[in-house]
């Protein structure tokens, strides 16, 4: 199992969490198996950016993102250079250190703040 530290989101998850991961699952499914409601709207195909993520720690160790995982980040809101979608990173043996931003771009078109 490797360990997956969720620094906290005043929503989904107020005071951060240190959860274990399957390597082999994405960050998303472990999110989710974990109670952290993270929202993935186009069901983790990888056809939106609701389930956009920093990692903050083993960026380096992950595989590269896929062309069209880049084309989507794009589009995502708060962007940064350590962004992925998290139903495309797969967990592998390094730790990780991941930020949920606080808005998506649904969440920005709903209202929610």
């Amino acid at each position: 199992m490797t360990q997956i530290t969720v620094l906290p989101h005043v929503e989904l998850c107020p005071d951060g969490s240190v959860i274990e991961a399957e390597p082999g699952k994405t960050v998303c499914e472990t999110l989710l198996q974990h109670d952290i409601y993270i929202e993935h709207a186009c069901e983790m195909s990888c056809a939106c950016t609701t389930c956009h993520v920093i990692v903050r720690e083993g960026f380096d160790s992950l595989p590269a993102a896929e062309e069209e995982e880049e084309d989507l980040l794009d589009k995502a809101w708060g962007l940064e250079p350590r962004s992925r979608l998290s139903c495309q990173v797969e967990v592998g043996d390094t730790p990780l250190v991941i930020e949920i931003p606080r808005y998506t771009i649904n969440m920005a078109r709903e209202g929610k703040h």
